[in-house]
């Protein structure tokens, strides 16, 4: 048998699916171009989309909508764990993402459904994690913060949207409808993106014909690495990093002396480059142009912070040609929101959730254990007793 190997799998084609395309030309989401669900569609239709598997009419949101507002609410063990992960997290020993992690698994094992990977059992499962997720980031916040949770019988507010509740619960105030529309942008950006690191995890777990919350579990242990997920965090840490060597005021020579050490060093760049995107990312203009209307709103020091990201990006891709992704403009629209940065990546997942359940689903519906082999390089064979 003849076999390619390719480091990090890049340029194999591992499966088939029906869910989304990623190509240098656009991202599709079952047949919806991103640029289109971004500026038409909500992302409680988008998880609609990838979950259900079509666009929803009126009738059928609403439904769907209801089954998430009713599924909001954590069981207390979930919030007996975040409480318990406080000193974990005020020490740094865990992170958001590392809480967000347990709680998930934490609800597999309360999940009457947990065990069942019928096509039912695991819509109503995703459905579950769709609705809950958002809550656990924001009760985990309040935690952190030393605040009282916000509506824990009910997991927010049952008027406002997905995005806008997962805000309202990690600050106690209804966002404004300008902050709903760039989160909730956000997610849509995020919810989806084919065989991924994470996404790929979650299907190899489900393949063995593991549980969903198992998979998930997997999928948020994937994303959470800086070369993935985390990228968003550390992609802001980046710019703090700038912001606090070179000052205030932006000075263009500032900024790119810092870049030239910065490629002098052979220094990674978070928030830059992409696998399959090497012309662009599509989904970094896009929040890109809502961060920078909510910097503009929000006063000078933020545009500044977009300013920076500007020229940074501008460097990049004269002296390297290398394009931002999504999580560049993210972290710095998230920070412009007040967002705290460990949890960018918990919001992604928010977002992710909805795609890796579809993968889920698809896996388990048509399943083949996923099993690559491996090229050996080590010793040659010898004996024991020699």
């Amino acid at each position: 048998m003849t076999t390619a190997t390719s480091k990090g799998l890049e340029g194999i084609i591992a499966g088939d699916t029906q869910i989304c395309s990623v190509a240098q030309g656009d991202l599709i989401y079952r047949g919806y171009e991103i640029h289109d669900l971004a500026a038409n569609a909500t992302f409680d239709e988008v998880a609609h989309l990838l979950l259900v598997g079509h666009k929803p009419d009126a009738k059928e949101l609403q439904f769907f909508r209801d089954e998430l507002i009713a599924n909001r609410a954590l069981p207390t063990q979930v919030i007996d764990y975040l409480r318990a992960a406080k000193p974990m997290l005020k020490e740094g020993t865990c992170v958001p993402m590392d809480a967000l992690r347990t709680a998930v698994s934490i609800l597999g094992n309360l999940d009457k459904d947990s065990q069942d990977n019928s096509p039912e059992a695991n819509l109503r499962k995703a459905k579950r994690l769709t609705a809950k997720i958002p809550t656990i980031i924001g009760h985990m916040q309040n935690i952190i913060d030393g605040k009282e949770l916000i509506a824990p019988n009910t997991g927010g507010n049952a008027k406002l949207s997905h995005a806008a509740n997962m805000l309202y619960l990690m600050t106690g105030e209804k966002p404004s409808p300008e902050a709903t529309k760039t989160v909730d942008v956000s997610l849509t950006l995020y919810a989806e993106h084919d065989y991924n690191a994470s996404t790929f995890t979650c299907r190899v777990i489900c393949a063995t014909l593991s549980d969903m919350h198992g998979a998930v579990t997997g999928g948020i242990a994937a994303l959470k690495g800086p070369l993935h997920g985390g990228a968003n965090e550390a992609a802001m840490d980046m710019l703090a990093e700038i912001r606090k060597d070179i000052g205030p005021d932006n000075d263009p020579a500032k900024i790119e002396a810092w870049m030239h050490q910065a490629f002098k060093d052979k220094r990674k760049l978070m928030g830059f480059g992409h696998r399959v995107y090497k012309n662009g990312d599509h989904r970094a203009p896009i929040l890109h142009a809502l961060g920078r209307k909510t910097a503009e709103q929000k006063g000078a020091e933020f545009v500044k912070l977009f300013e920076l990201g500007e020229k940074v990006q501008q460097i990049m891709l004269d002296e390297k040609n290398i394009h931002p992704n999504v999580d560049f403009p993210c972290g710095m629209t998230y920070y412009t929101m007040g967002i705290p940065v460990p949890q960018y990546t918990p919001i992604f997942v928010a977002a992710r959730v909805t795609g890796w359940c579809a993968h889920i689903m698809e896996q388990h519906a048509n399943n083949r254990l996923i099993r690559p082999i491996a090229t050996y390089t080590g010793p040659a064979l010898k004996k024991w007793n020699d």
